[in-house]
């Protein structure tokens, strides 16, 4: 009896445990490894969000085992995302790219390749490209990742791509980036600097490039023992070259000398040469590379012989205009080619009977004789057209805006001054200026406090219904489209506007087109913000046109970018001193 109470609670137990497998339905492997990546994601971003900046490898693992009938487990994949910024400061998520096709991020960074963009354009950029992220559909973590450094890279940001590789521990383009970062501290002859950037080179890097670098700054440093091993370590990977063995085996002190030959085919090699190499001499061309360029000219390694160099200032000319070579190198030797008494005392009047080169170098010393304003901006202005007519106005365009800054727009004759003032090159890194307000136009009053200094919601409240009442009593106030920037800016954070302001109404006449409005529906944010940095282009910010201002913040108070919408209206709207 017993045993068979037994053999009966067995079967019952048996039966409870197992009766969950029985009545589960087949699963759908690929459906369920979707939806794990789904709920991997969110939890990211939770966990970005609550962690402020992320640092590390920034590595999302997707770790959850799925057991099949057969029992066999597999396990998800782990995905790494890559990026410098926090998604969610922007307003932004993990899955920003994620509805975007890579043929559409390929095609739109390609027309943007094209456009010379303003610092409000690259700022926006930069914010979408480099938040961390999961690529676009169809494109490799691999490509994603090489398409940011490649960016910074081609953009010069030096900053960036350390920060970048400070929060991403490893990454597919690592070694470039740490190389591009070695190369421009070679460049600008700093080598202590670029000795500081091997502590981004870590074991899991196999680069004979940076390996060689690393056994050069143990030199450097004085500290040959562990270069040899080093060394030795290099050679025995053959991974080592003749004309680098030939040169570190000298700064070793192995051997007295080295056999002379000057190697340009990378920055390091020819930074070696310059250095063991007795009486360097190297004669640059229009074909040089311009980080060597940067090094000749930063190491004061380009001579310049007044007596046999005309072809060779051409060629200096050249490259820089090129931005291979310092732009105020060519006004240094300018300085030095030698005029007489006479030639000074005429410039005006004799400049054009001389080479090109020699007139501007002619009309640059008169320049530098003047010492009235009125002659000092007449003769750049003349500076400024022969550089025009030889097709170098990049080399003169930053020299005559920093002059005119010097002498200051008030200082020259009342016919100089609008000209001028359209030579100088703003720098909207900088300040644009002091706000002043205005309450009797809506996008210049107080109300702009809310977004420029966080004013109190209440308070803001208060001054809306206030000015809005104050505009509204004046019948001939044009609602402008800047206006309506700000209405609807409000309107979207939450605030009341008064019954008689009509904003749905006063909005028709701007219609965004449907293929953007698509993106919106498909919640493509960052690719329609992309959308945004080609319709800013090389503007700056506060110098679109009212409709174009509307029209952007309009679409990003749809996508709830509120964030990058901010800074719009801080640059766009207020009136400034």
């Amino acid at each position: 009896m017993k045993l068979k109470s037994f053999n009966y609670l067995t079967g019952l137990l048996i039966f409870l445990l197992f009766s969950p497998l029985w009545s589960e339905e087949k699963i759908d492997l690929w459906k369920n490894n979707t939806k794990q990546k789904t709920k991997t994601s969110n939890s990211s971003t939770q966990t970005i969000q609550e962690n402020g900046n992320t640092r590390a490898s920034n590595i999302i693992e997707s770790t959850t085992k799925i057991q099949i009938e057969d029992k066999i487990e597999i396990v998800a994949e782990k995905e790494n995302i890559y990026g410098i910024f926090e998604p969610a400061n922007y307003d932004l998520n993990l899955n920003m790219w994620s509805n975007t096709k890579a043929d559409e991020l390929r095609s739109s960074l390609k027309r943007l390749e094209k456009i010379k963009l303003s610092n409000s354009s690259k700022e926006i950029l930069e914010i979408i490209l480099l938040s961390f992220s999961y690529p676009p559909s169809g494109m490799s973590e691999k490509e994603f990742v090489k398409l940011k450094i490649d960016w910074l890279i081609k953009n010069e940001k030096i900053n960036l791509i350390e920060d970048f590789l400070k929060q991403n521990q490893e990454f597919e383009s690592k070694s470039k980036a740490v190389q591009y970062l070695v190369d421009q501290s070679i460049a600008s002859a700093n080598i202590k600097e670029g000795c500081d950037k091997i502590k981004f080179i870590d074991a899991k890097i196999k680069d004979p490039y940076l390996e060689k670098f690393k056994i050069y700054c143990l030199v450097f440093s004085k500290k040959n023992s562990e270069a040899q091993l080093l060394l030795d370590l290099l050679r025995e990977q053959n991974l080592s070259s003749k004309f680098y063995d030939n040169r570190i085996n000298f700064l070793l002190g192995l051997t007295e000398k080295t056999d002379n030959k000057i190697d340009d085919k990378n920055l390091l090699n020819f930074y070696l040469s310059s250095i063991t190499t007795s009486n360097f001499n190297y004669e640059a061309s229009s074909k040089t590379k311009p980080e060597i360029w940067k090094y000749l000219n930063a190491a004061n390694l380009i001579k310049f012989d007044e007596a046999n160099s005309r072809e060779k200032l051409k060629e200096l000319e050249i490259s820089a205009n090129n931005n291979r070579l310092d732009k105020k190198t060519i006004f240094e030797f300018y300085r030095q080619i030698p005029f007489n008494l006479n030639n000074l005392i005429n410039a005006k009047n004799t400049y054009q009977t001389f080479d090109e080169t020699d007139a501007r170098a002619l009309i640059y010393q008169k320049y530098l004789l003047s010492e009235t304003n009125e002659n000092k901006i007449e003769y750049l202005f003349v500076l400024e057209d022969l550089f025009k007519k030889s097709n170098l106005i990049n080399v003169y365009s930053e020299f005559l805006s920093k002059r005119i800054e010097e002498i200051g727009i008030q200082n020259l004759p009342e016919r100089y001054r609008e000209t001028a003032q359209s030579r100088i090159i703003s720098d909207d890194s900088l300040v644009q200026g002091k706000i002043k307000y205005n309450d009797k136009i809506l996008h210049k009053s107080k109300i702009l406090k809310y977004f420029v200094e966080g004013e109190n919601k209440k308070k803001v409240q208060k001054d809306i219904d206030k000015i809005f009442k104050k505009v509204s009593k004046n019948n001939k106030y044009f609602i402008s489209a800047k206006d309506l920037a700000l209405a609807d800016a409000l309107i979207k954070d939450g605030f009341t506007l008064p019954a008689n302001f009509k904003y749905d109404e006063l909005s028709k006449k701007y219609e965004i087109p449907d293929n953007l409005l698509k993106l919106i529906d498909n919640e493509q944010k960052a690719f329609l913000t992309l959308k945004i940095v080609e319709i800013i282009g090389e503007d700056e910010i506060y110098q679109l046109d009212p409709e174009t201002i509307y029209f952007v913040t309009n679409l990003l108070n749809k996508m709830s970018l509120y964030t990058i919408r901010n800074k719009v209206i801080v640059s766009a709207l207020p009136e400034r001193a």
